[in-house]
């Protein structure tokens, strides 16, 4: 139920004009009321106005949006662009703003969550990179503007970089004169950078206070790149870092040692363990057989996310994960793409059972899972009692298993999100495991439909209502790659045409 004060505070900012000419009388700790309720009615003028003449020493967005903020309604997957706009556009006002005192110092942008449906009126959001290409762009402008002469306001974000706004973001963040609005980055994430790029933004980027960093998909990286970008720029802070693929592989000049050691992996393992603070790590797609006991093993803290998807792993990689330490601090695990039950049942098995006290989120993605190994999941599951969140697409499970299966998820009492895998008897016979995009998507549909209905009924008749169930054919929603789609095709149609010409050129030189 909403208080008479912000049913007050929503009647005065639904007259902009009068919320403007009223702001002098306003008390300053009726500020965060006001910008709630007009960030709820998406009153970007009232927003703006109210940034400008902020009397409180920080403004954090995430706390104002949150549910602790009167009233308890949770606004911070509200990513809306005019709103967000406007923020942006009254921290640069507030700055410019002759006279007074200005109380000001931090102002925390960070803390919003990209939804897939926007809830705010116009539906319309301000993604990640939006942001920061509007709070870079608003920085440059500043510093040609303005004289300098009063302290900065120090401005916390979430950066997203690609090479479409590589260079603005370069400039906010190594100004080469008076900067108004100073850029303090929490979270960064790269795609679409050449690694003399990436090197040279982070190093902007305050590397020493980088609490995550995500570097994927189109930043082509290997393990000699990776060796340097820790060793040289160098994370103290960080808490979870993302690789993209292949970011493993030898550099191609490198030459094996004589002894079969790695020294670049060596280094790399050694600069991780430099980082007392690192719980979360995601190498999927690098090729580590044999390499997870050197990797993992000098870590000062245990790991709480672990994503080794497509990795390669052998009998060694998985034995050590079953008995090392991070087993049992483990919340997030992702092993796809490994035969788990045909290749390591027992070890699998003794890994689940030393996570369970803490495993929250587990994915098995297209690990060979089949109507005889059902009996060992079950098992394996039945005592992860925190698990509240399981994927297993891509494995060749008829109806029947998966009925068996959902049966035995209806035991696990803080289960509430499943992604199932299309029923093999949905598509035609013979149909093989892994498959690509084409087969994947030629399933019949009205037998589909009739057997997930059946599965959630089964969760129905047990009480079990509360877990979401669903099959996303291509992966989950990522706001990411939503966002810079067209950029990233862009970057991949070039990177397609390079390879054609060298291939080309390679061929006129065999001739």
């Amino acid at each position: 139920m909403r208080s008479l004060r912000f049913i007050s505070a929503e009647a005065l900012v639904s007259h902009p004009q009068v919320a403007q000419q009223s702001l002098d009388g306003v008390a300053h700790n009726l500020y965060p009321l006001l910008f709630k309720a007009s960030y709820l009615l998406e009153q970007a003028e009232v927003i703006r106005v109210l940034l400008e003449h902020w009397p409180l020493e920080e403004f954090r967005l995430s706390a104002l949006l949150g549910p602790r903020s009167e009233p308890p309604e949770d606004l911070r997957d509200r990513t809306c662009r005019a709103c967000l706009e406007a923020c942006v556009q009254g921290l640069a006002d507030h700055v410019l703003r002759a006279g007074g005192p200005r109380r000001l110092r931090v102002a925390d942008l960070t803390g919003v969550r990209d939804m897939q449906v926007q809830q705010c009126p116009c539906g319309r959001a301000l993604g990640r990179w939006g942001r920061t290409e509007l709070l870079a762009r608003t920085c440059c402008r500043l510093q040609a503007e303005s004289p300098g002469a009063r302290r900065p306001v120090w401005v916390l974000a979430d950066l997203f970089v690609t090479e479409g706004n590589f260079k603005v973001v370069v400039q906010a963040l190594g100004p080469a004169g008076p900067a108004p609005l100073r850029v303090h980055c929490l979270s960064f994430r790269a795609d679409s950078l050449g690694p003399s790029q990436l090197l040279q933004v982070l190093r902007l980027a305050r590397p020493g206070e980088l609490r995550r960093l995500e570097v994927v998909h189109n930043v082509r990286l290997h393990a000699g790149h990776v060796q340097q970008l820790l060793a040289q720029v160098g994370f103290p802070q960080l808490a979870s870092l993302t690789l993209p693929a292949k970011a493993f592989d030898a550099p191609p000049t490198s030459a094996s040692t004589p002894d079969g050691e790695d020294p670049l992996l060596t280094s790399i393992a050694w600069e991780l363990s430099q980082m007392s603070q690192l719980t979360e790590l995601s190498v999927a797609f690098s090729t580590l057989t044999g390499k997870i006991p050197k990797l993992l093993g000098p870590l000062r803290t245990p790991l709480r996310t672990l994503d080794l998807a497509n990795c390669s792993l052998n009998h060694a990689d998985m034995a050590f994960l079953a008995d090392c330490t991070h087993a049992t601090h483990l919340e997030v695990l992702d092993l796809s793409g490994h035969s788990l039950f045909g290749l390591f049942p027992s070890t699998f098995f003794r890994l689940l059972s030393r996570a369970a006290q803490t495993l929250r989120v587990l994915t098995l993605e297209e690990c060979s899972i089949e109507d005889g190994h059902v009996s060992m999941l079950i098992l394996a599951l039945s005592p992860c009692r925190e698990l509240s969140e399981l994927r297993f697409l891509g494995n060749p499970l008829p109806a029947q298993a998966l009925r068996r299966l959902f049966m035995a998820l209806c035991e696990l009492p803080k289960l509430r999100y499943v992604e199932f895998p299309v029923p093999k008897d949905c598509y035609p016979e013979g149909t093989a495991y892994p498959q690509d995009e084409l087969a994947m998507s030629k399933f019949d549909q009205q037998k589909y439909d009739v057997i997930a209905e059946d599965l959630r009924a089964v969760l129905l008749r047990a009480g079990r209502g509360d877990i979401q169930v669903c099959t996303p054919l291509f992966g989950s929603f990522d706001p990411d790659i939503q966002e810079t789609s067209n950029e990233l095709g862009a970057f991949l149609l070039r990177a397609f045409k390079a390879a054609l010409e060298n291939f080309s050129r390679a061929l006129e030189q065999m001739e």
